[in-house]
């Protein structure tokens, strides 16, 4: 395995959701504004919100998100191996873009020390054009017990000689001891490549800390390269996991209008690509809810929005044993309007089958039956980027949208015949009842298109309403925002000079 000597810096962190995506992100943007070819780079992610890039693969959202921030496209060498969780033990294992295999746990641990020269490749291929990489491990090196066939974290820092920054979160508490007891755990090794470290999510005055990184200096002899302050901006941006819909308010607004809008969203346990509910979370005059398990969907509510699944029939289950399905049903029955997503889209109709067992146990499961369609798991997976356009039951005509398709299995039946977009090539996608409530469609960031976004929130409310918002403008004025937040609370210079050390 060869490894350019392009400067490059990881960041790893004390466990899982400290903030590295974040950090990552606001670096890249800061770097790329001094005038450098940053590029994001993950060995290792593990999220169901994926990403379609430019040259036909998935990789995590979150380093979409770094190459946007970078300015440049996506490319699948950006996240080499990405697992898409499908149960509790098992995942759907996508390499380079393209999926691999099925594995469980175990599988997966054997098979991943197979992976590491192809990461390495990657790794390679992104540094060709860049100044900088910036790198972002998964979970934690405290892991030890995984260390063997680790890929995500020093397995990859030792192949490719990248020093290692570490993240601290203080505002789960314990970070001193986080720090300390990961240094600790790691191998003499290991903690060659370990150079530094970072406190983020830091509340209050940052002076009661400064004693602390005399102690973690003393403890391990690592320096600090700043304490990055909370930041209030991150829910403009879109998250990586399902962990940011497990945080109360996640995507809940108070609505400036009185005749605000009311969305449920089941919250399923293989979401996927929720970040389709971004555009909407940001509007103003919407409340979004998370229904979360054991909660009931609410009757005053205008709209319910099945999201996307990486396990549809599971999932259906589980929306069944939830009494979601009831809740829908009679908020339907009072005029209530119904949209599904991609997987969302296959509950809405009368039959999911899965005869080869492709996202879990072989087998069929009944649908809600509110689109006369069923489904039918099979065949090769779709990637792509699309535009085109949508209509709504003679409301909407002619509205350009455009987004990702990211699917597997192919949807039939009457409610087709009521397509609801025209995509590139011709393609028609989607299906709508005969009275026009009940849509669905495979087309993922849909509502990330403002016309759309506005014509169709007029619709289900019957009364006229433009959308408040640029929401691509939102994103890359938050980016900017984040950039400005991360260069004054660390040692970018610092960090430079580590990354720089690399290929000296």
């Amino acid at each position: 395995m060869s490894v350019r000597p392009v400067p490059a810096l990881m960041l790893q962190g004390t466990g899982s959701d400290v903030g590295k995506s974040l950090l990552v992100a606001g670096l890249c943007r800061a770097f790329a504004q001094r005038g450098l070819r940053v590029r994001p780079f993950k060995p290792q992610n593990m999220s169901n919100n994926a990403a379609v890039t430019e040259d036909g693969g998935e990789i995590g959202r979150a380093q979409a998100l770094q190459a946007r921030a970078c300015g440049v496209p996506a490319s699948v060498h950006m996240n080499p191996v990405l697992l898409k969780p499908q149960s509790e033990i098992g995942a759907q294992v996508v390499v380079q873009g393209k999926v691999l295999t099925s594995a469980k746990a175990r599988d997966y641990y054997r098979l991943k020390r197979d992976l590491l020269p192809r990461v390495v490749e990657s790794f390679d291929l992104v540094s060709a054009d860049a100044d900088l990489v910036l790198a972002e491990g998964a979970g934690s090196p405290a892991e030890v017990n995984l260390r063997a066939a680790d890929i995500a974290n020093m397995g990859f820092a030792e192949a490719a000689k990248v020093p290692v920054v570490l993240v601290g979160d203080i505002d789960r508490g314990g970070v001193i001891a986080s720090i300390v007891g990961t240094h600790a755990l790691l191998s003499e090794g290991d903690r060659h490549w370990l150079r530094g470290y970072i406190i983020n999510k830091f509340r209050g005055d940052v002076s009661l800390f400064e004693p602390a990184l005399q102690i973690i200096h003393d403890q391990t002899g690592l320096e600090s390269y700043g304490i990055a302050t909370y930041w209030q901006g991150a829910n403009r941006l879109p998250a990586e996991d399902g962990v940011a819909l497990e945080k109360a308010g996640r995507y809940v607004r108070s609505g400036v209008d009185e005749n605000r809008i009311r969305i449920a969203v089941p919250h399923l346990p293989r979401i996927a690509n929720f970040d389709d509910l971004d555009p909407l979370a940001a509007e103003r005059d919407i409340d979004l809810l998370i229904i979360k398990p054991g909660e009931v969907i609410p009757a005053d509510i205008d709209l319910v929005l099945l999201p996307g699944s990486k396990s549809t029939t599971s999932d259906l289950r589980f929306l069944k044993q939830q009494g979601w399905d009831i809740d829908i049903l009679a908020h339907y029955r009072r005029g209530g309007h119904v949209v599904g997503i991609c997987g969302g889209y296959q509950m809405l109709g009368r039959m999911v089958h899965d005869p080869d067992g492709i996202e879990g146990a072989a087998g069929s499961e009944a649908g809600l039956g509110l689109l006369d369609v069923e489904t039918v798991m099979g065949g090769d997976k779709t990637l792509r980027q699309t535009t085109g356009l949508a209509g709504l039951g003679g409301v909407m005509a002619d509205i350009p949208v455009s987004g990702y398709e990211i699917h597997m299995g192919e949807t039939t039946g009457p409610d087709r015949d009521r397509s609801w977009l025209c995509l590139d090539g011709g393609i028609i996608d989607g299906a709508q009842s005969a009275d026009g409530r009940v849509t669905g469609c495979y087309l993922h960031g849909l509502f990330g298109s403002d016309p759309f976004r506005s014509a169709y929130l007029s619709a289900i409310v019957n009364r006229d309403r433009n959308s408040t918002i640029d929401f691509e403008a939102g994103i890359d004025a938050a980016l900017d925002e984040l950039a400005d937040h991360v260069g004054a609370c660390l040692d970018l210079d610092g960090l430079l000079a580590l990354a720089q050390s690399r290929s000296g």
